[in-house]
């Protein structure tokens, strides 16, 4: 299994229909990094070598709630002397409870059930982060200390698309599931501040409505850090900023007249007035093994993510008079590695 540095990486959330996926960005970690052993006994926190706060991921292209893929988890392996030249294979699967905003923008708040997927083969990683999968096209070599990422993203958006708890929202009429389709790149470093396991990571995602829905796109540039504690613990966080095209902004946030006359809310188009940044995010969450190795067995997770509308998103009737754009995003579950 690839070493502790694969620690990162998990929760995603947006909505009922999507309710099992949303958990896949907040159990796992960027895969890769040194495939080594363990050492004997990593530096607990109380150590001096220990001078680095965290840092968690962001959500990449969704966001109604994520604590994105890139945090907890280590890969699973096995510390064997074989000449493989690619990293060990592994998967990680995990289920837990998330709390999230009703939608994006509410204030109102709904528990769902969650669920994630992780894992490599043969040197490519693929995941579930949430409502989206990917897989990472670049091969990751035994014992590399920096990896970059490349690789096809199929997202769905399912923000506002089941019942809404607000009656002048609910009033606007619901939004039609979404299916985007785009990429993801990156590169992350292992053996950066505390000790030859941390790792930094800088992540960019860019997506596109295939379906016809909002008809426009969506980016967020993503940097993460993580380090271990122990053998048993992790911890990790990160920010982001989240990017849309004005069919995004038109499509989630404007409010037309018909939808004002039914919903009682004033008619706003600003949101789809141009393109730019909607939303940032910041995020911390950690990992404790159960059976005494972070990179096998059980692992309990557990995270939250800040995550503030901006500028013309948080200026819309449906977060302005009836929700907020302060967003909070809870999560906890178990996962397992094989």
């Amino acid at each position: 299994m690839p070493d502790l540095t694969p620690l990162f990486r998990m929760v995603r959330q947006t909505g009922p229909l999507l309710a099992t996926l949303a958990f896949s960005g907040f159990a796992a970690a960027p895969a890769a990094a040194a495939d080594a052993p363990l050492p004997p006994a990593i530096p607990a926190p109380g150590d001096a070598l220990l001078v680095a706060e965290p840092v968690l991921p962001a959500r990449y292209g969704q966001d109604t709630g994520d604590i994105d893929e890139n945090i907890l988890l280590p890969a699973a392996r096995d510390d064997d002397d074989d000449e493989r030249k690619w990293s060990r294979n592994y998967i990680s699967v995990a289920g837990g409870v998330l709390s999230s905003p009703d939608y994006n923008g509410s204030d109102e708040r709904r528990l769902l059930p969650a669920f994630y997927i992780r894992g490599r083969y043969d040197g490519y990683s693929f995941s579930t982060r949430g409502t989206n999968l990917q897989v990472d096209l670049i091969r990751h070599r035994r014992g590399q200390k920096t990896d970059f990422k490349f690789g096809p993203i199929i997202s769905l958006r399912a923000d506002r698309t089941g019942s809404i708890k607000d009656p002048q929202v609910e009033a606007l009429g619901k939004r039609k599931l979404s299916v985007e389709a785009g990429f993801f790149t990156g590169v992350t470093h292992t053996g950066v501040i505390t000790s030859d396991y941390d790792q930094i990571g800088f992540r960019l995602v860019a997506l596109k409505d295939i379906s016809g829905r909002h008809g426009s796109w969506a980016a967020s540039p993503t940097i993460d850090y993580g380090t271990p504690l122990s053998k048993r613990a992790f911890v990790g966080v990160s920010a982001s900023v989240n990017f849309y095209g004005k069919g995004f902004g038109r499509y989630y946030y404007d409010v037309d007249p018909v939808g004002s006359a039914a919903s009682g809310l004033p008619v706003y188009t600003g949101a789809g007035a141009r393109a730019g940044a909607g939303k940032y995010t910041l995020g911390l969450a950690g990992a404790y093994a159960l059976s005494g190795d972070l990179r096998k067995g059980f692992v309990m997770i557990g995270g939250a993510q800040y995550g503030r509308l901006l500028s013309r998103l948080a200026d819309s009737p449906i977060v302005k008079d009836v929700g907020s754009a302060d967003q909070w995003l809870f999560g906890g579950g178990l996962a397992y590695q094989f």
